[in-house]
C-alpha cells in the first residue's frame, strides 16, 4: 500500500440527510422506496441476517426481504413480521429474488460453506447496487472482480484479507488502506473500526468522528450494513448512502449510550435511534 498523503475531510451526515431525504409526497408508496434483499442468516447466523433486515426497515426502505436457512424463518417473522423471509437450495431458487429486488446487503450471517457460495455467486451474476460485508468478503478476497455500483464494509481483518497482507498493516496507515480497497475493488470501501473511514473510488475520503467503544459488540456491522442498503433503496447516490450510513450508525449508537452508557450497548439497542436520526431528530436519546 502507498502511503496516503491527501487531506481528509470530517464526514458531516445532517447536510446529506436533509438534501437526500426530503419529506415524502403525501401520495407515495412502499414501491417507491426500493426493495432490500439481504443475504445471509446461515447456521448459527440466523440474527445477523435479521438485524441487518430491521435496520433497512428502520431506515426507511419500502419492502425488505431475507434469504436465510429455513430453520430461522418461523423465529424471525414472530419477532419482525415486516421482514419476508425465505430460503433457497440453489441459484434456480435465488433468481426470482433477486428480480425482485432492488438493493442487495450480502454477509449478515452469511458463512463460508457451500450454501453461502451458492448466494454469493448468484449475488455476482446481477447488477444491482450491493453492500457486501462479513463473510462475503471472505468470498471476494479470492476473485479478481471490480464493481462501481458496491460498497464494501470490511474491519480491519477483512481489510487485510481483501488486501493480502496483516491486520497490523492496515491500523499503521488506515488512509492508505481504505484508498487501496476503493482503487483495486471499486465503488465505495468503508473502512471500519475507531474513526471509520469512507472512500470512493477516484474520490475523497471522510472519516467519521462520531462513535463510541460501546459499539464494539457483535452484530454492529450488520446494523451498519442494512442503514446502508436502506438508504440505496431510496435513492441515495452511493458515496453518499455510505458517509449518511456511518454518520447514522455511530450517531444512534452515541444516543444510547448518551442514555443508558457504554458498556453492555446491544446492536438491536440502535433501531429506535435509526428511526428518530432519519426523520432528523438528532436529539434522539431524549425520550418520552
Amino acid at each position: 500500500m502507498k502511503k496516503a498523503h491527501a487531506v481528509i475531510e470530517i464526514l458531516e451526515g445532517a447536510p446529506l440527510l436533509h438534501s437526500h431525504l426530503p419529506p415524502r409526497s403525501k401520495d407515495s408508496h412502499k414501491g417507491n422506496y426500493g426493495h432490500v434483499l439481504v443475504l445471509g442468516g446461515n447456521h448459527g447466523m440466523g440474527g445477523a441476517a435479521r438485524m441487518a433486515g430491521e435496520a433497512a426497515a428502520r431506515t426507511g426502505a419500502g419492502l425488505v426481504s431475507l434469504v436465510v436457512q429455513s430453520i430461522y424463518i418461523g423465529a424471525i417473522t414472530a419477532v419482525r413480521p415486516e421482514l419476508m423471509c425465505h430460503t433457497v437450495s440453489s441459484q434456480k431458487e435465488l433468481q426470482p429474488l433477486l428480480d425482485k429486488a432492488s438493493v442487495l446487503v450480502i454477509g449478515a450471517g452469511l458463512g463460508q460453506d457451500q450454501w453461502a457460495s451458492i448466494l454469493f455467486d448468484g449475488a455476482m451474476q446481477t447488477t444491482l447496487p450491493m453492500i457486501v460485508d462479513a463473510d462475503a468478503l471472505h468470498f471476494l478476497a479470492e476473485k479478481d472482480v471490480k464493481r462501481k455500483n458496491w460498497i464494501l464494509t470490511p474491519h480491519p481483518g477483512e481489510a487485510a484479507k481483501l488486501l493480502k497482507c496483516h491486520t497490523s498493516d492496515i491500523q499503521a496507515d488506515r488512509p492508505a488502506a481504505v484508498s487501496a480497497l476503493a482503487k483495486q475493488y471499486g465503488g465505495v470501501a468503508v473502512l471500519k473500526g475507531w474513526r471509520t473511514l469512507v472512500q470512493p473510488e477516484g474520490g475523497k475520503a471522510k472519516v467519521c468522528t462520531v462513535g463510541n467503544p460501546g459499539m464494539a459488540t457483535g452484530g454492529m456491522g450488520d446494523v451498519l450494513g442494512g442503514i446502508i442498503g436502506g438508504l440505496l433503496a431510496q435513492g441515495v447516490p452511493l458515496a453518499d448512502a455510505a458517509n449518511l450510513g456511518v454518520w447514522i450508525h455511530a450517531t444512534a449508537g452515541d444516543n444510547v449510550a448518551q442514555r443508558q452508557g457504554e458498556r453492555g450497548m446491544l446492536a438491536t439497542d440502535l433501531m429506535s435511534e435509526i428511526t428518530f436520526l432519519i426523520n432528523g431528530f438528532t436529539n434522539a436519546h431524549i425520550h418520552l
